[in-house]
């Protein structure tokens, strides 16, 4: 009888209980001779340390140690077992590193907070102490599947957390902490809904708790819901006045709401309140930023690396501004940080990004893209992005949203005609038709709302194991639904809107739910705006987006993606012909005018100059594209990917040459591919 994966490694840790160390590590060697799945092989990796270290060959664990944390730099029980080996080793100060970095990456680590609690204790490190001894009491007074299911969390084995946490809540039906746990797996697998309704739940369950009112407000700042954090964040401080990091929420609210002038005056004023400044001076300087303070949001963002040497997110910000141009020192100093064993793995991909656009900009092209690559690489491997899915996904779309559900079905939405929603790919140029048209009198710009992901996932079902039922059920649910969600989407939204009849949702996965979107909101507008391939997919795997996007951090997922897309935007185009309005880029670079004049038009809105003028228009603009934007349209750098087109002929395959066909004649254009 052959036994199951899971049972072999249970076989592998008996072993190595039993101390019948040579079986267990021949077993091992066995395995890790065939090909494994990466969870699998790493397990293995790990197993065989312990097994080292405990027959005492201190020196092949260490070995076996560095190997695993090569194929994972993130796996927390491969420091902590780290510690253990230089503990063995009498070499105490790196014993400590070890186990710190162990809880840093899984917080759940019990054993590890242990081993350093006496370290910190014998160093006089008080402040350290004290967060040690917290945090063994929370640990250690959790029920033990609790503290097992947080464990499985940090390790993201996350459908296993959320088995367990269910099984015990299941038994303990009001259980606060563990609706709380739930409710941050949920965010984890990005089920923002369901982690929504617990959280709330919690807040009604136990008014006073403040750590889950506080996880309350940060999924509502998380979810772009600014109102509801808001006032979560006023109530917090109600009950603990001038507590920093309710103030730093508070900010952040405001500033998502576009009273920018009042969350930047909170972040000044707590900045030198909280534990961790540099992240308020990264938060502040995204504020600055936002409505065009180029030069203050530069000196925050420097503040904030000054703080904390090693904060990768401080100069990808300077970076990302697009028009920042890194110092000698800057690079020299991001390129000995990138390259150290103390640097986290998040912070490496946030300086291999900056890097890539350091070097870019000195026109080392080869330099450039091999850190565009090494951050794409790391990152890949932390999303487990898959592309089957999305092309699983656009065929369900292209199967069920059919002309005749939209014949059947297509008037019951509700009639607002106010939402005009831009989709596409990032980086194909969404942020500069936003401005264009938000430079008019009768339309409010907004941001990349989620309200319309959040319906299509509340559509599609939680059960992981069956069919998902969206876009199936388009067919099946009640009449009356349609307009409801329309008038919920409309009501959701009047928080971000000013005081014109138009509002933009610039929302780019949007294009996924055109079918959804012309259901609830058949008078509901949509621009497609569209790119060079080439240029669109290599401008997003050099960009490291804040949240999602997980396609583009990889030549070949990016290409899959642009073709899912095109191939999806061409269904639309046959089943609801004259409803979507492609805008190319390149032609909108040419022609600015006749395409500015094409876009008011399909949206039913007369000409005014100030469109053509949209780099005047002064309003709060949060993607990367906000410096680009406030610059008048340029012809510069067209071809920017050909810079670095021999590194390029994967994504080139992939796309194939019968669609880049279809846009060869955007390529000897010489214009500014850098929008968007």
């Amino acid at each position: 009888m052959t036994l199951s994966t899971g049972d072999t490694l249970r076989q592998i840790q008996q072993r190595i209980q039993q101390g019948s160390f040579d079986e267990a590590e021949t077993q091992i060697n066995e395995l890790l001779v065939s090909e494994q799945p990466p969870a699998i092989t790493q397990e293995l990796y790990y197993l065989l340390a312990v097994s080292q270290r405990f027959r005492g060959a201190l020196d092949a664990a260490a070995v076996t140690l560095n190997t695993l944390l090569k194929l994972n730099p993130s796996h927390a029980r491969a420091f902590q077992e780290r510690g253990y080996v230089y503990q063995a080793q009498g070499n105490g100060l790196a014993a400590a590193k070890g186990f710190y970095q162990a809880t840093q990456l899984n917080p759940a680590l019990l054993s590890s907070w242990k081993m350093l609690l006496p370290i910190y204790q014998q160093a006089d490190q008080q402040q350290a102490q004290a967060v040690a001894e917290k945090q063994i009491a929370q640990l250690e007074k959790l029920p033990r599947p609790l503290l097992g299911a947080y464990d499985l969390m940090y390790e993201g084995k996350l459908a296993q957390a959320e088995q367990v946490c269910r099984q015990f809540l299941q038994q303990h039906k009001h259980h606060v902490e563990a609706m709380c746990l739930l409710a941050e797996i949920g965010q984890r697998l990005k089920i923002y809904d369901d982690a929504e309704f617990l959280l709330e739940s919690c807040v009604e369950l136990e008014p006073d708790n403040q750590t889950a009112r506080a996880q309350y407000l940060g999924l509502l700042l998380r979810t772009g819901k600014y109102t509801k954090a808001r006032e979560q964040a006023e109530y917090l401080l109600e009950q603990a006045p001038q507590h920093p990091a309710y103030t730093v929420s508070l900010a952040s609210a405001l500033t998502g709401l576009g009273e920018n002038e009042k969350g930047i005056a909170l972040y000044q004023q707590v900045v030198n309140k909280v534990n961790q400044p540099a992240d308020v001076y990264l938060q502040l300087g995204h504020a600055q930023k936002a409505i065009g303070q180029f030069h203050d949001a530069v000196a925050s963002y420097r503040k904030a690396y000054q703080i904390r040497a090693d904060f990768g997110d401080a100069y990808w910000s300077l970076a990302n501004t697009k028009t920042y141009s890194f110092s000698k020192s800057e690079v020299a100093e991001m390129k000995a940080l990138a390259i150290s064993d103390d640097t986290s793995e998040e912070d490496k991909i946030h300086l291999y990004f900056a890097l890539g656009k350091a070097f870019e900009d000195q026109q080392d092209f080869a330099a450039a893209f091999d850190f565009y690559a090494s951050g794409n690489q790391l990152k890949h491997r932390q999303s487990g992005y898959n592309p089957d899915k999305t092309t699983q996904m656009v065929d369900a779309q292209i199967e069920h949203c059919s002309k005749a559900l939209f014949a059947e079905r297509g008037h019951l939405g509700a009639a607002d005609v106010d939402p005009i929603f831009i989709v596409g790919l990032p980086r194909a140029g969404s942020t500069l038709l936003e401005q264009i048209l938000a430079s008019h009198s009768q339309v409010d710009g907004t941001m990349e709302l989620h309200n319309i992901l959040g319906l299509a996932m509340r559509l599609r079902g939680r059960n992981v194991n069956q069919e998902p039922a969206y876009p199936k059920n388009l067919h099946e649910i009640k009449d009356e639904y349609f307009a409801a969600f329309g008038q919920q989407f409309i009501e959701n939204t009047r928080a971000y809107r000013g005081n014109a009849p138009f509002f933009i949702d610039k929302m780019p996965n949007n294009f996924l739910h055109i079918g959804l979107i012309k259901l609830i909101l058949p008078n509901a507008k949509i621009i497609d705006a569209r790119r060079h391939p080439m240029a669109c997919c290599f401008s997003g795997y050099k960009q490291l987006f804040g949240e999602g996007q997980d396609f583009s951090y990889s030549l070949d997922t990016m290409a899959r993606y642009y073709r899912d897309y095109v191939r999806l935007m061409d269904h639309w185009q046959q089943v609801l012909p004259g409803q979507v309005l492609l805008v190319q880029h390149e032609e909108l670079l040419l022609d600015s005018e006749t395409q500015i004049r094409r876009m008011l038009d399909f949206c039913g809105l007369p000409f005014e100059p100030q469109c053509l003028e949209f780099y005047r228009t002064e309003r709060s603009i949060k993607t990367p594209s906000s410096e680009q934007v406030r610059q008048p349209l340029n012809t510069r750098a067209a071809q920017q990917w050909r810079h670095f087109e021999p590194y390029l002929q994967p994504l080139k395959r992939v796309l194939g040459d019968k669609l880049l066909e279809q846009y060869s004649q955007y390529e000897i254009l010489d214009c500014d591919q850098s929008r968007g």
